[in-house]
């Protein structure tokens, strides 16, 4: 049995009947480890978002396998949590009902929800807050009781759609330490779409670069340096360096496609 998230051979194509079909990924495999945190690098439009939406089973893939712990994934599970780059908190409930509302629908007790929150707010950093409604709160927090409900079912895989592009620099960084922080202790796999290089080399332990669309695996970078890592160091530079020249040809041919779009 094959342990952790496994992709094989994986496809996938938007509307493949259609007069235009799309194809987004195009026969790609990629195993991350259990505890693993990776990262995915590309272009826009190379079809990252479109294989965390079929690894948590809210998309088919076209063709090819995709299995978590050795069982196919068909639909989505507690097991695998996304988050998007918008927190997408439902407006009309407060943070500690956001958060619970997993364990609510799965007929938890209230004694087991308002431990679960309040265990939670206290992780992400949110004490005192519970009883506030997501307008109330700044991005930074938004996200960060999104991350909160996201863990509410304590997850073995957490895909992350961009979760922290909206965010300014300095609250990006400090909720990049927060997810860190929540990785350490979790032992869930991360898997995590992004554009930016800086933030890949802050964070992973792996950064799979994309090709322009349709999406493959163009390379992989290690890095192997303890965290918290300063990106201003000789190392993160030239590491930096090498995701940029692994990137350059694939955003210039992405920028062509699109001028004949």
């Amino acid at each position: 049995m094959t342990l952790g998230l496994s992709l094989k051979n994986v496809s996938k194509i938007w509307n493949p009947d259609g007069p235009d079909p799309v194809p987004a990924v195009v026969n790609l495999s990629l195993e991350v480890d259990n505890g693993e945190f990776v990262v995915l690098l590309g272009p826009s439009g190379c079809g990252k978002s479109s294989l965390l939406y079929v690894v948590a089973g809210l998309e088919s893939a076209t063709q090819g396998n995709v299995t978590f712990d050795g069982l196919e994934i068909t639909a989505p599970s507690p097991e695998r949590s996304l988050i998007f780059q918008e927190a997408s908190l439902y407006p009309w409930l407060t943070v500690q009902d956001n958060i619970t509302f997993g364990l609510k629908i799965a007929g938890a007790t209230e004694s087991k929800m308002v431990k679960a929150a309040d265990r939670l707010l206290r992780l992400v950093g949110l004490v005192g807050a519970g009883d506030k409604r997501p307008h109330e709160l700044s991005g930074g927090m938004r996200q960060r009781a999104a991350l909160a409900r996201a863990l509410t079912m304590e997850p073995k895989v957490l895909l992350m759609d961009e979760p922290f592009a909206a965010l300014d620099i300095q609250t990006r960084a400090r909720m990049q330490q927060h997810l860190l922080d929540i990785w350490s202790t979790s032992g869930a796999s991360v898997l995590l779409v992004t554009h930016s290089i800086d933030e890949a080399i802050a964070l992973a332990d792996r950064i799979v670069v994309f090709t322009s669309r349709p999406g493959q695996i163009k390379s992989e970078i290690r890095i192997d340096a303890p965290r918290p890592r300063d990106l201003r160091s000789a190392e993160m530079i030239d590491l930096a360096r090498q995701c940029e020249a692994h990137l350059a040809e694939e955003v210039e041919k992405a920028f062509k496609e699109q001028e004949f779009i």
